[in-house]
């Protein structure tokens, strides 16, 4: 049946169904691909944005981007505390939505240079207006996609009956494909966007159309959503068991406190001091999650890494030569190499490399997969250090001690050497945007003396590249006058191509795949059937505190080499993985389930013991407020005494 919609007692089911599946799922898949691509396709121009129309330095431009990166990765455990224990999943994402739509309207407000360029010279003259919506527009970016990321999956699978599993697996495997398709097809559109030139009085790069789209595409994601609002299966706030398990936690600590004393035993657990209020089942859970939330402690620092493609790596590729013949990549468009490496690189591993492992008899575990994607993370840094290192050697300045008139152009610099005698003007016809990457281009430049005799000279620029212009005594205006001014090349345009960052992509997506697929996979494995939720949060925050490190060394660290950076990011997730080894060397692996069984039936007079203690407890509370009312009442009746005494 193609389409069905089935009836309970005369009443319609919670939605139709297309091929077995609810229509409602389909609105959600739109709903996260326009949502995906909204996203990744502002982040991906964003630290350019930062460089070169906020014209912040390198690493400013890197603090604030890994700060919003790391804002949007801490509030999803807001989102799913506001979802599950007061809005619904339903409003929360309806709400947040709008927060996010807002905040990447505002993005785009803020790209738009003619709204303070009173002098129409294409500069901004009010840059503190542009920073201050700028950071309004990405304060609300990061509340909204972080508040909805916990939801609109779990959404899609209450959609679900119980006797649909087949169903609910196929669509969170078509739910990631989206996640991925957005990724990718906006990283590759929004740079092209980025690069076309736009404005009123001036054209310059398009900034605001490259976030305009984004905001666009989460304008269509809010109103699909909003229109299959009848047809979803909406649950109502239940509880949130990320606060449940803070308060067991909590309750557990005061408790220790509270019997610090010596004469009271030990206990085989800390948490074990939790018992006198909590369930011996909800207390085991607990002890499974933290002790996998204990082997997180060292991941951030994979993401330190991870995340800098978007930052780091893409000011790298903005000094490398980005001519791929008929097609120039943008730096920003290198990110591509990313999703299109795990498209290719998540099935291999898992029907080759990881079943050949398997059959050579290799311990290759969970942990140990986790390890090795660290280390191939830090490789990767150590060629990004490589790369880098080229890219420094292909750059020497020549000094001059001589009068000279500079002139910039696209990032190239034009310097004029003067042994003319008589006095000069030069004017650049039209110099290109200083963010215009990789192309060679002809920029032209006149001449004139005081008697408005002019001559047309035309040099060709290259990205990076720094030319010396002597104009010699023996110049003079008149046909063929640029072929006496002798050019001399002082720094070469970029020749470190730059397909020589694929090597490193490839190492961190390698080590993405084995990392981050396998750790999701290790701790739903290790996690009691109703708190992957609190394991889910605790890994979104391994990737905050990750680009909080970031944050800390590009405003800390004082070495002036980007190589040395890299090597020692490298350096830092080498000594991480080896901790990190060590730990995994002594985890015993558990079986929530058979621990679960264990306590799902809990014993009645362990109950009844509880309860009892309680009322006692409350009982002696009660006699102690009933004794302490007569002893204020007699206090009172005997001061009554005295004062008319």
């Amino acid at each position: 049946t193609l389409f069905h919609i089935s009836f309970q007692d005369g009443k319609k089911s919670k939605s139709a169904t297309v091929c077995g599946y609810p229509i409602s799922i389909f609105f959600i898949v739109v709903n996260e691909f326009c949502e995906r691509f909204s996203y990744y396709g502002m982040r991906a121009v964003l630290v350019l944005y930062f460089k070169y129309f906020l014209r912040w330095d390198d690493d400013f431009a890197t603090t604030i981007y890994h700060t919003f990166v790391a804002l949007c990765y801490l509030t999803p455990i807001l989102g799913a505390i506001v979802a599950d224990s007061w809005l619904g999943k339903f409003k929360t994402i309806v709400y947040l939505s709008i927060v996010y739509t807002l905040g990447q309207i505002v993005m785009a407000i803020s790209a738009i240079h003619d709204i303070t360029d009173s002098n129409k010279d294409g500069i901004p003259d009010n840059m503190t207006f542009h920073v201050a919506l700028s950071m309004v527009g990405l304060i609300l970016i990061a509340l909204g996609t972080g508040g909805i990321k916990p939801c609109v999956a779990a959404f899609g699978g209450d959609q679900f009956e119980d006797h649909q599993e087949k169903q609910r697996s196929t669509f969170f495997s078509i739910f990631y494909l989206s996640i991925n398709a957005g990724s990718l097809l906006s990283t590759v559109i929004t740079p092209i966007l980025r690069a076309q030139e736009c404005g009123i009085h001036t054209q310059q790069k398009c900034y605001p159309l490259a976030f305009g789209v984004p905001a666009a595409l989460m304008v269509v994601a809010l109103i699909v959503f909003i229109v299959g609002s009848g047809m979803y299966n909406k649950t109502a706030p239940q509880g949130n068991i990320i606060v449940q398990v803070c308060k067991c936690i909590g309750f557990a600590i005061k408790n220790r406190f509270r019997h610090r004393a010596r004469e009271h035993p030990c206990r085989t657990h800390w948490m074990d001091w939790a018992e006198e209020k909590y369930d011996k089942l909800l207390i085991a859970q607990v002890k499974m999650v933290l002790k996998v939330l204990f082997l997180y402690i060292p991941l951030p620092m994979f993401w330190a890494l991870f995340d800098q493609q978007g930052s780091r790596w893409t000011l790298q590729a903005t000094t490398m030569d980005g001519d791929f013949g008929a097609l120039i990549i943008q730096p920003d468009q290198m990110q591509t190499v990313n999703p299109i490496l795990i498209l290719v690189l998540v099935p291999i591993m898992d029907s080759l490399v990881y079943p050949l492992i398997s059959k050579c008899k290799l311990n290759f575990s969970p942990l140990k997969r986790m390890t090795v994607g660290m280390f191939l993370a830090a490789l990767a840094f150590i060629a990004a250090a490589l790369v880098q290192i080229q890219i420094d050697v292909s750059v020497t300045h020549i000094k001059t001690n001589l009068h000279t008139h500079y002139l910039m152009s696209h990032n190239s610099r034009i310097q004029f050497i003067f042994s003319y005698s008589k006095p000069c003007l030069i004017i650049p016809e039209k110099l290109p945007c200083s963010d215009f990457f990789f192309r060679y281009v002809s920029a032209q430049f006149h001449i004139r003396d005081n008697r408005g005799q002019e001559c047309v000279y035309t040099q060709k620029l290259g990205f990076g590249s720094s030319y010396t212009l002597i104009i010699p005594p023996t110049f003079a205006f008149g046909p063929n006058c640029e072929n006496s001014i002798q050019p001399v090349v002082d720094i070469k345009p970029n020749t470190i191509h730059m397909a020589w960052q694929i090597p490193q992509y490839f190492l961190i997506t390698a080590g993405e795949v084995v990392f981050s697929v396998t750790g999701l996979e290790f701790s739903y494995s290790q996690a009691p059937s109703n708190m992957k939720s609190v394991l889910q949060a605790g890994w979104l925050l391994t990737v905050a505190v990750g680009n909080i490190i970031v944050l800390i060394v590009a405003e800390a660290a004082t070495l002036p080499d980007q190589w040395a950076e890299y090597i020692l990011f490298a350096s830092l997730l080498i000594l991480v993985c080896i901790i990190f080894a060590v730990m995994a060397y002594f985890y015993t692996y558990l079986d929530p389930a058979k621990i679960e069984a264990e306590f799902a039936h809990e014993e009645p007079e362990d109950k009844e013991k509880r309860k009892s203690l309680e009322m006692a407890k409350k009982d002696s509370v009660e006699h102690h407020k009933e004794d302490r009312r007569s002893s204020d009442s007699s206090s009172d009746e005997e001061e009554t005494k005295q004062t008319k005494i």
